[in-house]
């Protein structure tokens, strides 16, 4: 595909009140209503009509978030709209492969082909919410989700795609001779299958993963289709999206079968003025000292020992070998310390608009040239969307940003297909087990 045909992929990632952490204060903000369904929907009917490719949630297992499981809340959207995915994240370290194989091959047969699995290891200390008392190490959880993986997906293709008959004259509702014990015996999981629903209507639903981490790329190279990455400038993105594009062919796959969406978390209005007032109104929101009490559990450095305006140096903070949680955005926080020195004061506002992920102040112009650089010069594929403030962040960013990118041919005018992977051009994967005639002897994407 060449430069000009290519096209933006966008992601709405939904987040309460907003990505800003002071978000739920401001006075027209309804916090109350991140449980309410309706409010929710709501926002996924204006992502839809602003034709972004998926939804998604971000789950974890331990903290105070109050929000909605994600199968749950997506389930019931899959019966609110029609065209737009549905990403929802689940971890591998505290669930079960066959039930992550079954829950997600529901939601895909409920949403007709528009489920994505956010696969995370789990970066939180959840162990003692599931009986365990220690969280396993980064390693050890990437190589407990490659078996996982390999167990999910194989359940998936235990079923044959002509597997449901429904043949009434002859009394077959199911072909049992294509449903097949998956037997599976690795180091940490047997699974003898088969799964107790038919294979996906898109075979798999869109694998997609986040981490950047060396582990973390290694894994997105063997099996995502998706990735969310957060970077904070364009030559970051650029070293980025080549080094992970560059490993796909050691496991036999084309750089096109995986879409690079980097995070993008604007504060837009009519005028530059207007947009930095409110984002002026948010910083004057933060609860600084917890902000700073927060960010010194996370980088195991007293804050409160330096001036709030004294720069901040990397000696003083743990390093990223030491961490076994999410690696690569401690290495984020390192590097915005080592490369602008900045204040305890400037790190609380850098990060307090969306955890270390690429920020934006100004207006839908500005933001729609600054999406069209990033994407022209080899920096993403796409965006994952992170408004600073919802509903009104994402309204202004369909109803002004998204007629920009159309206008200059970066993005769809409408739906390519009824699938999620048909409208982020990837092919649905034939069974790798049991391929039907039509499809024997293919390759399987992202084998």
């Amino acid at each position: 595909m060449s430069q000009s045909e290519r096209k933006l992929h966008l992601n709405a990632f939904l987040y309460g009140t907003g990505h800003h952490e002071a978000s739920w204060r401001l006075p027209a903000a309804e916090p109350e209503k991140n449980t309410d369904f309706r409010h929710v929907r709501t926002i996924a009917e204006t992502a839809e009509r602003g034709l972004l490719d998926s939804l998604f949630l971000a789950d974890g297992y331990e903290g105070r978030s109050n929000r909605l499981e994600p199968f749950t809340l997506l389930s019931a959207l899959a019966a609110a709209t029609k065209r737009i995915g549905l990403i929802a994240t689940v971890g591998t370290t505290y669930n079960e492969p066959f039930h992550v194989a079954r829950k997600f091959a529901s939601l895909d047969h409920i949403s007709k082909g528009r489920a994505g699995w956010n696969i995370v290891t789990g970066a939180g200390p959840a162990a003692r919410n599931f009986s365990r008392d220690e969280h396993p190490e980064h390693d050890e959880r990437y190589r407990t989700a490659e078996e996982f993986v390999e167990v999910v997906k194989r359940l998936w293709d235990s079923w044959e795609d002509d597997a449901v008959v429904n043949d009434k004259a002859r009394g077959v509702h199911i072909d049992e001779k294509k449903v097949h014990d998956i037997d599976f015996k690795g180091e940490r999981y047997k699974v003898k299958g088969p799964l107790n629903i038919a294979r996906p209507p898109q075979g798999n639903p869109v694998l997609v993963q986040a981490g950047s981490s060396e582990t973390g790329k290694a894994f997105a190279a063997r099996y995502a289709e998706l990735i969310f990455t957060a970077q904070q400038t364009l030559g970051e993105a650029q070293a980025f999206y080549i080094d992970v594009k560059s490993r796909l062919s050691a496991y036999g796959r084309a750089t096109d079968e995986l879409k690079i969406l980097p995070g993008i978390s604007p504060i837009l209005a009519e005028t530059e003025a207007e947009a930095r007032e409110i984002e002026d109104e948010l910083f004057s929101l933060i609860d600084l000292e917890g902000a700073v009490r927060r960010l010194s559990q996370r980088l195991d450095i007293d804050l409160s020992a330096f001036g709030l305006d004294e720069p901040l140096s990397v000696e003083a903070v743990r390093g990223t070998e030491h961490v076994n949680g999410n690696k690569s955005r401690h290495q984020l926080i390192l590097d915005l310390i080592r490369n602008e020195r900045l204040t305890p004061r400037q790190l609380v506002k850098r990060l307090g608009g969306a955890r270390g992920h690429f920020t934006f102040t100004g207006t839908p112009l500005q933001l729609a040239d600054v999406i069209e650089h990033w994407f022209r010069n080899g920096g993403a594929d796409g965006f994952n969307v992170m408004p600073q403030v919802y509903p009104g962040g994402l309204d202004i960013f369909v109803d002004r940003v998204v007629p920009e990118l159309q206008n200059r041919g970066l993005f769809r005018t409408e739906y390519e297909g009824a699938t999620l992977r048909e409208n982020l051009g990837l092919a649905r994967p034939a069974n790798k087990y049991y391929p039907s005639v039509e499809t024997a002897g293919q390759e399987e994407v992202g084998a």
